[in-house]
């Protein structure tokens, strides 16, 4: 049995390693195809609408992929426990378990230098097979609130009268238990989903929500209330309220990267890139490298 097991675990692996192909930028070209990974069901960013891609990310990859002058194929990717997983399944070792391609390039990963230097318990990079870079867009926490029940939100001490909704594992689910001594744990109500969460509020269970900025865009978008506005107050003691997302490849594939970069530039300076968020109703804040 023991012999078994072992021999079962090697063709695991010669099977990872035979999925494990990453295609170089001249390989890319040849084929006319680009393979871009991105989230699945996450809107607005990316997801399907009645069949058909939709979002964000979906829509620049498909500018990125004309820009380069060959079609985009989509590999829809659910999200791991961590993004680590995502990037060794997607990026450079590919899983035996789910048998899917390797992405030629993943869509919304963070751009920051301490996440890429981010080392194991050995000293190693956790991630050096991976080229963490083009940042596309800056994103950060936001609350929406319904006037009819909250007149405004000058900090999130009014939590602490208000219910608000969060989604359950999330930061501003963290954040809202824990800030104050837990003071606002009782208000604090969790859902499955960001949707779920608006649908609370929009049925008058919870007052306010906290999101990622462009989740509440979206779903404000969506309802078209002119009664649901967002807040401005600050988030103490939340850490990192604002990042850069970017994309990500393998390690050797530095030429593909510098063809999205440039390709990715022209999108930002021409206005291009802002369209798309506009597009689903999201604000655009450009990254601080192309300011």
């Amino acid at each position: 049995m023991r012999l078994m097991a072992v021999l079962f675990t090697g063709l695991l692996l010669c099977c990872a390693a035979a999925q494990a192909q990453v295609r170089n930028y001249d390989t890319i070209i040849a084929a006319g195809e680009l393979k871009v990974a991105v989230y699945k069901d996450f809107a607005p960013y990316s997801f399907q609408d009645h069949g058909q891609p939709r979002g964000v990310d979906v829509e620049l990859a498909q500018a990125l992929a004309e820009a380069m002058g060959v079609r985009l194929q989509l590999i829809w990717a659910p999200p791991g426990e961590k993004l680590d997983d995502d990037l060794r399944d997607y990026i450079w070792r590919g899983s035996p378990l789910r048998h899917q391609q390797l992405a030629d390039l993943m869509m919304r990963v963070p751009y920051d230098h301490d996440y890429t230097q981010k080392r194991n318990e050995l000293g190693e990079l956790e991630n050096g097979q991976v080229v963490m870079f083009g940042p596309y867009q800056e994103e950060r926490w936001q609350v929406a609130y319904d006037r009819r029940r909250l007149a405004s939100v000058a900090s999130v001490a009014v939590f602490q009268q208000h219910p608000i909704g969060v989604e359950v594992d999330s930061v501003p689910s963290f954040y809202l238990t824990s800030v104050f001594n837990g003071m606002l744990s009782a208000k604090t109500h969790h859902y499955p989903s960001v949707q779920q969460a608006f649908a609370a509020m929009h049925a008058g269970q919870v007052d306010a929500v906290m999101a990622m900025r462009g989740e509440v865009d979206w779903q404000l978008h969506q309802a078209a209330d002119p009664q649901l506005a967002l807040a401005e107050n600050a988030y103490p003691n939340l850490g990192k309220q604002a990042w850069e997302i970017g994309m990500a490849v393998h390690e050797s594939n530095r030429q593909l990267a510098y063809a999205v970069e440039e390709a990715l530039e022209a999108l930002i300076r021409d206005g291009r890139m802002q369209a798309i968020y506009a597009h689903y109703g999201l604000r655009y804040q450009t990254p601080e490298m192309y300011r």
